[in-house]
């Protein structure tokens, strides 16, 4: 309750603040609740002239069949006021093309800030037109320029939800002159999608970004808390006689890949070196304007960046963000997050998964284990109609894989480690009610050809979910829902490991909802989320909803479910700052409440948060959070024990930093959370630093040390007089991390980009102990620690006699660890025409154990400078014929 008055006093003492700093330059300001008029433009047709040539001089007599637009309007810091500089701009078109001009007025070159940077980077000064070609007021295409000619290009879906991973293929060039600098670009219509109607009006919106001030202005005025982006464009006229534009692209590829490692000896698998030559062929077709089939046959899904160090010890899966380009392009047509940011009904990672049988057996001595599963091939039908439907279709077969084995009598065998799989996702959305609404659906399959080494899979899995969302009073409210089921198949042992797994659990011994069955060859559940909220006009933001997952729903053969059996009520309300004062461009504070329980009806948690956010006049910045956390029950903590009860927590977090347009900026923050008779802790530090020592050069370097003790870490199960017993101990965990980014654009086509991370794991535990009452709240009552005489340490095990008859009643591992990991990539980009690319790769890698008693620096020595890297050269080349 303190905690509850604390939040709700903050937030009168900001909301009174804010008043007292309005009230002061109230006589300055424009009154921001007015209506913003919808603008109008007006393009011509340019098919009689002469072409356009792009070369960022706006001098083509085409130019003149129109007049300016201009009237631009600050939306950032200081909303619905003059800018500092003026921006005009010129549309036209043609039977192929639209034509766009922009003239960014700054007399003073020195404050025209000229970065380079790799494309969807938008470095320094830059200038952007969104097109909402259908005038759906939900769907629109982003085209972005920098002055030094870097490209951005974006869809933006649901209103506002923005997608860099759109790369068409278009045209720009920029010059800088005594007034300013100008823009032009040439976008192929083939590269859009809209009607055949014979007159058509389009949504646009032009944004600059002035950066030396760090402004932005619109040429359609936008409220400072607009309830949807799209929603709010102004309008392009005079599109007369388009003809839509069916796209075609085929694009072949060959990689080289050269890889080079420390030799082991005896084992052929391990020679000290690899080779592989690898063609395939991507390829772009309209089926019709508004829906395109993507084939890839062999696919390429190499990432340059690699995956970011990371250990749990929570039993749970780590997530990992989707980086291959066929998956991540359109992505946003595929999505389904039906409760929250990771669980969704389509997860891309589980194609060309790490496959999921063992190559280890009995008599198997060394093996050759395939990293990731081959694609065969795969397909997406997707698109926007003019009538509102939006549509998905994704196909994609992957092989059987066998891995390699050598037996104990030197024979060569292949052992099936994944079977052939078939992966279908299906996507419709329909908007209505003039554009406010949707509803849709989704359907996922995943079909396997089991075999008897792999029967603890399941042979199909199936899911599909409703959503809908409902937006009214100028799309100020909401309504949305979400829904899923789900049904798996497969063997008695298939079924049965799901029961067990640590998503569900069915084992646990205080659970009386579930239980295990060993004879079930099926499973079906549900889950879902109900949210209502506002979401538009005026400054304050609120919501309230429950979201709910059945103990069965199982979404994990080609969806990310992390858990089951979960009901979820929350909560919340921002204010939001956006008048400028004399000591802030923009802030925000909020709360939120939530409350948490399983299907059995077991109260797990309940928390409140505190989140606040500023950026300051001089665009330094600061985030502060904290929230309380009274009641904690974990189901899964215990792996299948009973529910376990962690101790009162209070939370904290601040970070703060320097204003990041400089071209040397620095970021620093701390995490602290503290659990009442010390049970457990976190200490976080992050340092960061960017550093722009040209405008071509970009340098960044973040550190990140993190402490995690705790008395009650999970180690193990053993049995004990017949009764389960769980084994704890204190840990003092320690992470170290360092991340270095270079990146130098000779070009916007051509760039050099370099990543690198060590990272350190530390797991040291001591004081073993065992759980006694596994709810209560006192932690002497919860857990019993072993005396010196019931436990000795020896062989680099436990062994424990608990009941002190001088007899071993069972032991444990020491579960001491040292994960160590240094991943680097070296990547040049050379985009040698529009479309077509060549990479030049250097990636190298070092994964081993440490010693948990070294010191960070000893660690560094032993296992990551002594030690062999993998080293592996690639060259990819791609050419993309446009027909």
């Amino acid at each position: 309750m303190k905690f509850i008055k604390f939040t709700f006093g903050l937030l009168i003492i900001a909301c009174f603040s804010h008043q007292i700093n309005a009230q002061s330059s109230s006589d300055k300001k424009p009154d921001l609740n007015l209506a913003f008029a919808k603008r109008s433009y007006t393009t011509t047709s340019i098919n009689d002239l002469d072409p356009i040539k792009i070369d960022g001089i706006i001098d083509d007599d085409a130019w003149d069949a129109v007049e300016w637009t201009s009237d631009y309007v600050e939306w950032e810091p200081d909303n619905n006021t003059d800018p500092s500089q003026q921006t005009k701009m010129k549309i036209v078109y043609d039977s192929r093309n639209l034509y766009v001009a922009f003239r960014c007025y700054e007399p003073d070159p020195e404050k025209i800030i000229q970065r380079m940077g790799r494309r969807d980077d938008f470095p320094g000064d830059w200038i952007e037109l969104n097109i909402d070609s259908y005038n759906d007021d939900r769907t629109a295409f982003s085209f972005t320029t920098s002055v030094s000619g870097v490209k951005g290009d974006e869809f933006i879906s649901n209103n506002g939800n923005f997608d860099s991973s759109w790369n068409p293929i278009w045209y720009v060039k920029t010059n800088i002159d005594e007034e300013g600098w100008t823009a032009e670009l040439r976008i192929p219509l083939s590269q859009l999608r809209f009607s055949n109607d014979k007159d058509q009006v389009w949504g646009i919106q032009s944004t600059r970004r002035y950066f030396s001030k760090e402004e932005r202005s619109t040429w359609q005025p936008v409220p400072a808390n607009p309830a949807g982006w799209v929603s709010s464009f102004g309008e392009l006229r005079g599109l007369k006689n388009l003809e839509p534009q069916k796209q075609l692209e085929i694009q072949p590829y060959t990689v080289t890949k050269y890889k080079s490692y420390e030799q082991e000896a005896g084992n052929p698998y391990r020679d000290g070196n690899d080779e592989d030559l690898t063609v395939g062929l991507d390829a772009k077709i309209g089926i019709t304007n508004d829906l395109t089939v993507d084939l890839t046959i062999n696919p390429d899904f190499g990432q340059v960046d690699a995956d970011p160090g990371a250990v749990t010890l929570d039993g749970f899966e780590i997530f990992f963000q989707e980086r291959r380009p066929f998956f991540v392009e359109n992505k946003s047509v595929f999505d389904y997050r039906f409760t929250d940011s990771q669980n969704n009904l389509f997860f891309s990672r589980r194609i060309g998964r790490s496959p999921q049988g063992q190559a280890f057996g009995p008599g198997v001595v060394y093996a050759d284990s395939p990293v990731n599963t081959t694609i065969l091939g795969a397909a997406k039908f997707s698109g926007k109609t003019e009538n509102g439907w939006t549509i998905g279709v994704l196909e994609s077969v992957t092989a059987k894989e066998y891995a390699g084995v050598i037996n104990t009598n030197g024979e060569e065998d292949e052992v099936l480690v994944e079977p052939l799989t078939n992966y279908f996702v299906g996507r419709v959305q329909k908007d209505f009610n003039d554009r406010n609404s949707y509803v849709g659906t989704m359907f996922t399959a995943t079909h396997r050809n089991i075999e008897d080494d792999l029967t603890f899979l399941h042979t199909q899995a199936f899911s599909g979910g409703l959503d809908f969302k409902h937006n009214w009073k100028d799309r100020t409210y909401y309504l949305e829902g979400h829904s899923v089921i789900s049904h798996v198949r497969g063997s008695k042992e298939a079924i049965l490991n799901t029961q067990n797994s640590i998503v569900h659990l069915f084992q646990r011994t205080d659970a009386d909802h579930v239980e295990v069955d060993p004879n079930r060859t099926s499973l079906t559940g549900t889950g879902g989320r109900l949210e209502f909220g506002k979401g538009g006009g005026g400054n304050w933001r609120y919501r309230a909803g429950g979201k709910w997952i059945s103990p069965e729903l199982e979404t994990n053969d080609i969806g990310f479910l992390r858990q089951a059996d979960d009901i979820r009520q929350y909560a919340g309300v921002n204010r939001l700052f956006t008048r400028p004062t004399s000591w802030f461009r923009r802030a925000n504070i909020g709360i939120e409440q939530s409350s948490v329980f399983d299907f059995e009806g077991n109260y797990n948690r309940m928390q409140y948060e505190l989140r606040s956010s500023i950026n300051y006049k001089n665009n330094w910045w600061s985030e502060f959070g904290a929230a309380h956390k009274p009641r904690i029950f974990v189901n899964s903590f215990l792996r299948g024990g009973p529910r376990w009860r962690f101790n009162e927590e209070n939370y904290w977090f601040l970070f703060s930093g320097t204003d990041q347009r400089k071209k040397l900026s620095f970021r620093a923050g701390y995490v602290h959370a503290q659990a009442k008779q010390n049970a457990f802790g976190l200490r976080r530090y992050v340092v960061g630093t960017n550093y722009q020592p040209l405008n071509a050069l970009n340098l960044s370097l973040e550190l990140e040390y993190e402490q995690n003790p705790s008395k009650t870490q999970y180690i193990t199960e053993r049995s004990f007089n017949g009764a389960a017993r769980y084994i704890l101990g204190q840990i003092d965990q320690e992470t170290l991390s360092a991340t270095l980014r270079v990146n130098y654009s000779i070009n916007p086509n051509l760039s050099i980009q370099y990543y690198g991370q060590p990272f350190i794991f530390k797991a040291d535990y001591s004081n073993l102990n065992f759980v006694q009452d596994a709810t209560a709240r006192d932690i002497n009552k919860r857990i019993s620690w072993y005396g010196d005489d019931q436990i000795a340490f020896e062989n680099n095990s436990y062994l424990i006699d608990e009941n002190r008859d001088n007899i071993i009643d069972y032991s444990v591992s020491n579960p001491d660890f040292t994960f160590v990991q240094f991943r680097s990539n070296l990547v040049a980009r050379w985009e040698y025409i529009p479309g077509s690319e060549i990479f030049f790769v250097w990636s190298q890698g070092v994964t081993g154990l440490g010693d948990v008693d070294n010191d960070f620096s000893a660690i560094v020595d032993n296992q990551l400078l002594r030690q062999r890297p993998q080293n592996t050269f690639l060259i990819k080349a791609t050419y993309r014929f446009i027909l």
